[in-house]
C-alpha cells in the first residue's frame, strides 16, 4: 500500500513505449486526489543507455494528477532550481510512478526566470515517433501551464512550498 513515508520508484518512458529514465526510490510525502508529492536525496538514476549516477543534493517531486508536466525542486545552497518536465500525467501502481517523457523541459533558476530547452530534441522526436495531434496539443498547452504557474508562484512555484515538504521529508526520514 503507498502511505506517506513508503518508498516509490519513478519511471518516465518515451512515447513508444521504451524505457528513458528512473529514480531509483524516492520518499512518498503526501497522496491525494490532486497531486503526488515526494522526496529524495543522492538517489541513483539509470539512464536509457544503462548510465548510472546519483543526485547531488536533495529534491522535492511534484506530480499534479492530470497534468502534463512535473516539477523537480533541486535545494542547493544558491537557492531552488526547478526542472520541469514535460510528459503525460503520472500513473501510480505498485509503488512504481509511471509516466511518459515528452522531450520539452522548463528550467527554472531561483529568482523564477526560466528557459525551455530540448525544442529541437521535441521536433525530431515528435516526426520520428509519430506524435498524434492530441498528444502535441497536450505537450504544448503543458509548456504554456507550467509557465502560468512559475509566472503567478502556484503549487511548487510558491515560496515556501518546497520548504515546507524538504521539512516533512527530513521529519519522515527521522522517524
Amino acid at each position: 500500500m503507498t502511505v506517506p513515508g513508503s518508498p516509490i520508484r519513478i519511471e518516465s518512458y518515451k512515447h513508444d513505449q521504451s524505457f528513458h529514465r528512473s529514480w531509483d526510490k524516492t520518499l512518498l510525502l503526501h497522496l491525494s486526489d490532486a497531486v503526488l508529492i515526494g522526496g529524495n536525496n543522492h538517489v541513483k538514476v539509470k539512464e536509457s543507455d544503462g548510465r548510472e549516477w546519483r543526485t547531488r543534493e536533495p529534491a522535492i517531486c511534484t506530480f499534479g494528477r492530470g497534468q502534463w508536466f512535473n516539477t523537480i525542486a533541486m535545494i542547493r545552497n544558491d537557492g531552488i532550481y526547478y526542472y520541469c518536465n514535460i510528459g503525460s500525467p503520472f500513473n501510480l501502481r505498485n509503488n512504481v510512478l509511471t509516466y511518459i517523457d515528452y522531450d520539452l523541459d522548463v528550467k527554472v533558476f531561483p529568482d523564477m526566470s526560466y528557459t525551455i530547452l530540448d525544442r529541437d530534441e521535441f521536433a525530431v522526436r515528435r516526426k520520428l515517433m509519430h506524435y498524434p495531434e492530441d498528444i502535441v496539443h497536450h505537450v504544448y498547452k503543458g509548456v504554456q501551464e507550467v509557465v502560468h504557474w512559475i509566472e503567478e508562484k502556484r503549487g511548487p512555484f510558491h515560496p515556501g512550498f518546497v520548504d515546507k515538504w524538504y521539512d516533512r521529508y527530513q521529519h519522515i526520514l527521522q522517524r
